[in-house]
This record gives structure tokens, sequence and C-alpha cells, in this order.
């Protein structure tokens, strides 16, 4: 058996967005017509617990009626031949539900909740979560979800995947945006990389890159299938 070629693919809002999850990047800085600060920020915790509990309880809700998208399921359909992880800036669970079994989420997860005095108590959680739900120390739930002005822990665990890289793959979010535009410059020198995005080929910064300016749902099927015939 030969050595199974190692993807990196880094998801963010466009992948989710084909299904129908709707993110503060299309409307100026609102999210379902919220300033995001209000609801995606620590101040905004702390000032109104109660409105960013439902923000994120309406989020969690909505993963019922929304499924993966054809971008999902070929990422999924890719581990048959190679060695996939997916870096996700998504908190939805797509990506799982789609297939894939190796998922790391940089932004946290809506099916998630963590201990609002011990960072390190996070719970599986798939209901409303309401003032008085408490952790095991009697601290306040919150969503675990990492916030405007929260370092993103992820990062460095990030970095080494992708500098292991034998193919990068990025979908749905922009080379401008952290952390994807950090991330790429750690792709080893002979790993192609691949672009997936409706504004790909004005935002192809890199000589390596191979930009496909379409939908992911139309792009990622095409990109598995050459992959696939390629090395298998």
């Amino acid at each position: 058996m030969h050595h199974r070629k190692k993807i990196i693919v880094l998801t963010g809002a466009g992948i989710s967005a084909e299904s129908g999850i709707n993110t503060f990047r299309d409307a100026g800085g609102l999210w379902e017509g919220h300033d995001v600060m209000e609801v995606a920020s620590i101040e905004g915790w702390h000032k109104n617990p109660e409105l960013v509990l439902d923000f994120y309880n309406q989020r969690r809700k909505q993963l019922q009626y929304v499924s993966p998208n054809p971008a999902h399921f070929a990422i999924a359909h890719l581990e048959k031949f190679f060695e996939v992880i997916v870096v996700t800036q998504n908190v939805d669970n797509l990506h799982e539900r789609a297939g894939s079994s190796n998922v790391m989420h940089l932004h946290g997860e809506l099916l998630k909740v963590r201990s609002s005095g011990n960072p390190n108590l996070i719970y599986d959680w798939d209901e409303d979560l309401c003032l008085g739900d408490f952790c095991d120390e009697g601290h306040q739930l919150r969503p675990h979800i990492v916030w405007f002005g929260e370092s993103v822990p992820m990062i460095p665990q990030a970095i080494s995947l992708v500098q292991k890289a034998d193919i990068f793959i990025i979908v749905g979010t922009s080379l401008q945006v952290y952390p994807a535009s950090g991330l790429i410059d750690y792709v080893k020198p002979d790993t192609p990389i691949y672009l997936v995005d409706p504004k790909a080929n004005e935002i192809k910064s890199h000589h390596r890159v191979h930009a496909f300016a379409e939908k992911a749902g139309i792009a990622l099927p095409e990109i598995a299938n050459q992959l696939i015939q390629n090395h298998a």
C-alpha cells in the first residue's frame, strides 16, 4: 500500500452559505439583523447574555433545516483515496453530516457549550442554552464559539497540519481574511493549492494557486474527481 497523500481542506462561510446558512459577511457586519458585536463578542455577552444565548439558540435550531451540499459530500468522498483533514472556520456540523471523519473547528461549534469560568469544561449540547444552565463547577454555560476579540486556540495545530499538506484546498473563504491569509504561508513549496471562490480570480495572489471561480458545490466535485483520477 503506497503512502496516502495528505489533503488539508480549509473551509469558510462560503461553503455553508450554499446550504442556506447565513453569515455576517453577507450583510455588511449585520448577522440575521443583529450588529455582530452585540452577538459575537465578549462585550456583547457581558452586556446582554440573553440576547447572545437566543441568537445562538436560533443558529443551533437552524441546523435541523439545512443539509450538506455537494461540496461537503465531495470533500468527504476524498477520504476513500487520501488522508483528509478539514480545517473549518464554520461552527455548523455539515462536514460531519456529509461523512468527513476528521474535522477541526477553528472557531468553535454550535453543538457544544462551555463553562464561562473554566474554558476546559466543554459539553455536547443540542438544545437551547439558557441563563441558569451551569457547568459542573457552577459557572454559567456559554456558546463554544470563538468571538471577536478572543484568541483562536487551534491555530498552532492548524499551522502544523498545513505544513504537512501534500495538497491544500481553500473553499469559501477569502485569502485576504485571517486565518486563510496566514495559513497559506505555511504550505510546502511543491504543494499545489486549489482556491474555490466565486471571486477566486480577483483574490488569486499566489502564482501556485489553481483558481476555480465558481460555487463550491460545482467546483469541489470536479476537483475531487480530478484528484482521484490523478492519484488513485
